[in-house]
């Protein structure tokens, strides 16, 4: 069996994917989940219905942190060879946050890709590290097998200037300061979903949805504007990212606060978001689960400015046709999906609130001016499809 391992992987997780490769297509075969990489691993592996075949949680006490990613894909590696004795792996994908202005096509990895990417963590300083570091380790594990990398600003290559570009001095933006937006994999995936649907060429708003959320404008299959901006902390409210926020507000805190660059990356990174409202949590089901007001408006906060993207996207499309729902929040939770839509309705959007409960596929009625879907995204799905095309 021939097979293709996507890499998809944070600070302190990793999701992995095996597929395997047939005359005519690829079929996922092993979900991998690893979290909390950092402390107490815990290490989840689903069969291709999403049922769990194993769950271990292996000692790396001993471990320093910078050697854990390598060693939790050597537990995945391990189990594949002790379970699937036919498996032959033939190249690995990984999921690249930022590929800068250079690249808006997968590649293959090589040295000067390599120095290239390291170059891109000013960046992104809390995703690329750890995507470099993935890609080192599956070269340690696994140096003959051909690599690819895929990056979350690829998709969004083909917005203009006019989106892309901050009003500041150009020195900085051709030093390449400017909107690059995130999450592109998901919303590759997305759009090749609709195109399934015959719905690929609507003026469509994709609403990628969880602790990390954006949306991005498409029209006639292409990205032409996004949440996200120069970094992944822009745009919507977050699990612990703050979102949009004015940039005086940074040098407020530094001049009265005499917060220091970190301190501030820190507060607008992990800090804030629905944990900052809330003062409780980064996660939406215990935001939910809470009773305090705090939590409440985190969620309402959240919806609203989801709600007021949408405003903003729908004039850079000059009309919308359809919004998608996706992403762990986006396709699992009714209740932010009710609030987004009830603030769009000025938009001709009509949706059917028990389809909405079910998250059935169209939730919207046959009145709505606006077709309203709720597509699941499989980032692993289409970094295999990129690897099988350049392999």
């Amino acid at each position: 069996m021939q097979t293709i391992l996507t890499v998809n992987g944070g600070s302190s997780s990793l999701k992995c994917a095996l597929f395997e490769r047939t005359d005519t297509d690829l079929i996922l075969r092993y979900s991998f989940k690893l979290s909390n990489i950092l402390n107490q691993p815990l290490v989840r592996v689903m069969d291709s219905d999403g049922s769990l075949l194993s769950q271990q949680e292996p000692e790396f006490d001993h471990l320093p942190a910078d050697q854990r990613h390598q060693a939790c894909l050597n537990v995945i590696l391990n189990w594949l060879t002790d379970e699937v004795s036919d498996n032959q792996l033939c190249a690995i994908g990984h999921r690249v946050v930022h590929g800068g202005s250079a690249f808006s096509d997968p590649q293959i990895i090589d040295d000067s890709l390599l120095a290239e990417l390291a170059s891109f963590i000013p960046l992104a300083p809390l995703h690329q590290p750890y995507n470099l570091k993935l890609i080192h380790a599956c070269r340690a594990l696994a140096p003959e097998l051909p690599q690819v990398a895929c990056f979350d600003t690829m998709f969004h290559a083909s917005q203009t200037a006019l989106e892309r570009y901050y009003a500041i001095p150009k020195k900085y933006t051709a030093e390449g300061v400017h909107r690059y937006g995130f999450h592109g994999l998901s919303y590759e995936f997305i759009q090749r979903e609709l195109l399934k649907l015959n719905s690929g060429t609507l003026n469509t708003i994709v609403c990628h949805l969880g602790a990390g959320a954006s949306m991005c404008a498409i029209k006639k299959g292409s990205s032409i504007a996004s949440s996200m901006g120069f970094t992944a902390v822009d745009g919507l409210p977050m699990g612990s990212r703050c979102g949009n926020i004015d940039p005086g507000v940074l040098l407020y805190l530094q001049r009265h606060h005499q917060m220091s660059t970190d301190d501030l990356e820190t507060m607008i990174y992990k800090q804030s978001g629905w944990l900052g409202v809330s003062g409780l949590s980064s996660d939406m089901l215990e935001l939910h689960q809470s009773e305090a007001d705090e939590a409440d408006q985190a969620i309402e906060m959240f919806c609203y400015r989801a709600a007021l993207e949408a405003g903003r996207l729908s004039a850079a499309l000059e009309g919308l046709e359809q919004i998608v729902f996706t992403g762990g929040v986006g396709e699992n939770d009714a209740d932010v999906r009710q609030r987004i839509l009830d603030r769009m309705h000025w938009l001709g959007v009509k949706y059917d609130s028990q389809a909405n409960l079910a998250a059935l596929p169209e939730i919207s009625t046959a009145q709505s001016a606006v077709k309203v879907r709720v597509i699941p995204t499989n980032e692993e799905a289409m970094i295999a499809l990129h690897v099988e095309e350049l392999t």
